[in-house]
């Protein structure tokens, strides 16, 4: 048996080497993102929680109509996005197709505001934009639509 020792050091020692490298070097996939200038750091999990990187932010046309109507800039809804806090009390985070979050924050000119996020695979999307202290008129596409089967 003692001569098979050396045997055994030697493979185990080669196994440690390729296990060391393999970490080093990362896989395949994640060669080819840092090749491609994205790293680690940058991709993140989407799949776990609210990302708050602006720049997979869209605007929904009524995210756009909202925001000018009630006065939000878009300066404003993407630091309610970095810094607000998420009200999962009205957050859909089980939708299947996109988690919705709703994300509360005050603005630099004190307004109170409730943005909501669809965190899709790759894009997040303004759903909407909601001032919290006054209730604006607005008139925005698809508004009498959305009211019209209430009565139904």
């Amino acid at each position: 048996m003692k001569k098979f020792d050396p045997i055994i050091v030697l493979a185990m020692l080669a196994l440690a080497i390729f296990v060391v490298k393999q970490c080093k070097h990362g896989s395949p996939a994640t060669r080819d993102k840092q090749e491609s200038g994205q790293t680690h750091s940058e991709e993140g999990n989407r799949d776990r929680g609210f990302d708050r990187r602006v720049s997979y932010l869209q605007y929904s046309n009524h995210a756009k109509c909202r925001m000018q109507c009630r006065h939000i800039t878009q300066e404003e809804v993407e630091e309610t996005m970095r810094d607000g806090m998420i009200n999962y009390k009205k957050s859909d985070v089980q939708n299947s197709r996109c988690p919705r979050y709703a994300v509360e924050d005050e603005t630099r000119d004190n307004q109170r505001v409730r943005v909501v996020f669809a965190q899709c695979n790759n894009y997040t999307e303004v759903v909407t934009v909601i001032d919290l202290d006054t209730e604006w008129t607005c008139d925005c596409p698809g508004d009498d639509e959305k009211y019209q089967n209430r009565n139904r």
